[in-house]
């Protein structure tokens, strides 16, 4: 009779417990594991030990590389191949016109655009290196200077002088920057001479008579330089 007392005591404890709301105050959604991951299909996967989810591989889907703008030198890239998993890495182009691409070497870049660019170095690496290459390539920082012209002899400062992009700048301009003609400057037979450059071109030469230019305004016969151009201010033969 007394083991009938005790069972029945038992039964009606367990039950009274079953009635007790839990200790969270009921915030568990149901269906939840022990490992505290939801079972539904929606939730995203949380990190053990973290708030974060787990980052998704990210898509490729608005990126649309540049097929317009054309390198120059001074430009600033960024570099990323994707299989790598590393971040993108900054490159220069250098006075050479070249890029120092890893596992590549060196490459040239100058008058390429990202896009073509990109898909030579993805041949590249996937011809040695990569069963597959997803390279991709960025416009950071757009170099504003477009090259140097040259000024040498009687000026004041001799040396280099920037040429910015779309800057129409002159020999009489120029020479003005560099500080303007020296006291024993032969101002009526300035000579440009531009040197031949790419694909074979022509070298040439002109003689600029600076007095009409400067001094009488005659602006019109004043030539527009280009990059690596030299300006050269001869001596007067007879200084007075």
């Amino acid at each position: 009779m007394k083991q009938a007392c005790l069972v029945i005591l038992a039964l009606a404890g367990l039950a009274a417990l079953a009635q007790t709301p839990p200790a969270d105050g009921g915030l568990r959604a149901q269906g939840t594991s022990g490992h505290g991951t939801t079972g539904g299909t929606d939730a995203p996967t949380v990190v053990a030990g973290t708030n974060a989810a787990v980052a998704t591989p990210a898509s490729l889907s608005g990126y649309v590389a540049d097929d317009k703008y054309k390198l120059r030198v001074g430009d600033k890239i960024s570099l990323q191949i994707l299989e790598d998993r590393d971040a993108p890495r900054g490159l220069v182009v250098a006075d050479s016109g070249e890029l120092d691409v890893p596992y590549v070497g060196r490459v040239t870049a100058s008058d390429k655009t990202c896009k073509q660019l990109a898909e030579e170095l993805k041949a590249r690496l996937e011809k040695e290196y990569y069963h597959r290459a997803t390279v991709i390539i960025a416009l950071d920082v757009a170099n504003k200077f477009l090259g140097r012209i040259y000024v040498w002899g009687q000026v004041r400062n001799q040396g280099p002088v920037d040429l910015a992009v779309n800057e129409n700048l002159t020999v009489g301009k120029a020479i003005l920057r560099a500080g303007g003609f020296g006291d024993f400057a032969n101002k009526k037979r300035v000579k440009v001479v531009r040197g031949g450059g790419k694909e074979g071109a022509a070298k040439q030469s002109f003689e600029l008579n600076m007095v009409d230019i400067l001094e009488k305004g005659q602006t019109e016969k004043d030539v527009v330089l280009q990059p690596d151009d030299f300006i050269i201010v001869p001596s007067r033969l007879i200084n007075f």
